[in-house]
C-alpha cells in the first residue's frame, strides 16, 4: 500500500481523474462478506451425456467431432476510500463443436462449426447442435468453386456478432469527437443522431438482459479513454447505441462526456441487436433466397481503416451456396473486406434475434444476441485457401 501511494504521488496526474463515487451515487452489488462464488465439474452433468451421444452419432456417420467447453465464475470485489463496497459474481460458459469428414464421400474434407454461450449449461441442447452439424456436413457432399466478387449473403447470428462486437468496441465517444473514427462527424463532433441503417434496428446493452446478465456497475482496472477506474461503481442501465436505425450513443466516461457534451454512457458487458417485430428464422431467409451465400462464421478479423471501420478477415468452417430457396452445396472460403457500419447501411433484412456467440471474440465477449441478416452485396474480395 505504501508503494502504491508513493507511485501515485510521483505520477503525472490522469486527465480522466474525477471524484470517486460514494455509496449514495454508486450502483448496487452482491453481498460483500460472502465467500467468492465457484464452479466445478458438476456444471457439465446435464450436458456431458448428450455430448457422448453426439460423438457416437458422428462416428457412425464417418465424421470426426471435436471441440471445447468451459465454465468459469469470477467474483470481483471493489472497495474505495469513500466507503464504497461492491461485489459482482459473473458466470460465463461456452461450448464450441466442430465436425469434419473422416471417411471419403461424407463431406470431402469439409469442416463446420457451431458455438453457444451459456451461464450454467442448463440451456445447452447438444441434440440441436449435433443435428445442425450433421445438416451442414450433408450440404458439403456437393462442392462448388466460386470466384471472388460481391454476393448476396446471409449472415447467421454468430457472424453478425463477429461484426457488431467489433463495431461496439470501436464506438468510443472521445475518439469520434476527435475525428478519429467512422463515428466522427465531418462537421466536427460525433454522428450521434444520424441514421446508420435503413432498417429500424436497435443495438443495445443492458446488465439485466435475460440470459446475458452482467455487472450492473462499472468495473475497470486502469485509467482510459472509453472506460476508466475513476468511474468504478457508476451504475449501468439499459443503453441504446442504435435506436430505430439511428446512432443514439457512444461509449464514454464521465470525463469524455464533459468533452463531448453527451451523456455518460459507460461500457456494458453484453450486446443485443434487434429489429422490433422481426420474426424470420435463418431457415426462413434461406427459403426466400434465389441465389446467394450462407456463412457460418468469420475469422482473423483485423481493422484496415479506422475512419470507415473497414475490416478484413476470412470465412471459416463452411460457406454454402443457396439456390432457389435451398442450400445446394459448399463453396470455397474467401477473404472479405467489409465495414460493419456499411453492412448496417446496406442490410435489406434482419430476422429474429437469438443468442449468437462470436467465433472471433467470444472468448472475451460471449454475451451477445443477434439476428440473421441479409446483405445484398457482401464483398468477397479474394478466394482463400484456408480451410
Amino acid at each position: 500500500m505504501r508503494a502504491a501511494e508513493t507511485a501515485s504521488r510521483d505520477a503525472v496526474p490522469s486527465e480522466d481523474a474525477r471524484p470517486l463515487l460514494t455509496p449514495e451515487s454508486a450502483g448496487s452489488g452482491g453481498e460483500w462478506d460472502a465467500a467468492p462464488a465457484s464452479t466445478d465439474i458438476s456444471v457439465f452433468s446435464g450436458f456431458a451425456p448428450g455430448l457422448g451421444r453426439a460423438f457416437e452419432r458422428r462416428e457412425a456417420a464417418g465424421h470426426l467431432l471435436y471441440g471445447y467447453a468451459e465454465h468459469t465464475v469470477t467474483s470481483t470485489f471493489f472497495g474505495s476510500s469513500t466507503g464504497l463496497r461492491l461485489r459482482h459474481d459473473q458466470p460465463s460458459g461456452s461450448v464450441e463443436l466442430n465436425a469434419k469428414s473422416a471417411t471419403p464421400g461424407t463431406g470431402g474434407g469439409h469442416s463446420t462449426w457451431v458455438g453457444r454461450a451459456t451461464r450454467d449449461f442448463t440451456d445447452i441442447d447438444t441434440e440441436t447442435l449435433d443435428a445442425e452439424l450433421f445438416r451442414r456436413m450433408g450440404w458439403a457432399r456437393r462442392t462448388v468453386e466460386l470466384p471472388a466478387g460481391r454476393y448476396e449473403t446471409l449472415l447467421p447470428p454468430e457472424a453478425v456478432a463477429d461484426m457488431m462486437v467489433t463495431l461496439y468496441w470501436n464506438a468510443g465517444a472521445r475518439d469520434a469527437a476527435e475525428g478519429r473514427t467512422v463515428f466522427s462527424s465531418g462537421k466536427g463532433g460525433t454522428r450521434v443522431g444520424e441514421r446508420l441503417s435503413a432498417l429500424p434496428l436497435d443495438l443495445r446493452s443492458d446488465p439485466a438482459e435475460q440470459g446475458l446478465e452482467c455487472a450492473p456497475f462499472v468495473l475497470s482496472t486502469a485509467p482510459g479513454r472509453d472506460f476508466t477506474a475513476f468511474d468504478n461503481g457508476l451504475p449501468l442501465r439499459r443503453t441504446h447505441w442504435l435506436s430505430g436505425g439511428e446512432l443514439a450513443a457512444l461509449r464514454q466516461t464521465r470525463h469524455s462526456a464533459e468533452l463531448t457534451g453527451l451523456a455518460a454512457t459507460a461500457h456494458v458487458d453484453n450486446l443485443v441487436l434487434e429489429q422490433p417485430g422481426a420474426g424470420a428464422a435463418l431457415d426462413d431467409m434461406i427459403a426466400g433466397t434465389e441465389r446467394g451465400l450462407l456463412l457460418t462464421c468469420l475469422w482473423y478479423i483485423r481493422t484496415v481503416d479506422p475512419q470507415t471501420l473497414l475490416l478484413t478477415g476470412l470465412t471459416r468452417d463452411g460457406v454454402y451456396l443457396v439456390e432457389d430457396g435451398e442450400v445446394t452445396g459448399a463453396v470455397n472460403n474467401f477473404r472479405f473486406n467489409e465495414s460493419p457500419v456499411s453492412l448496417l447501411e446496406r442490410a435489406t433484412e434482419a430476422g429474429a434475434t437469438v443468442p449468437g456467440l462470436s467465433r472471433e471474440v467470444g472468448d472475451y465477449f460471449p454475451r451477445t444476441a443477434m439476428p440473421p441478416m441479409r446483405i445484398p452485396d457482401f464483398n468477397m474480395s479474394t478466394v482463400s485457401q484456408a480451410s
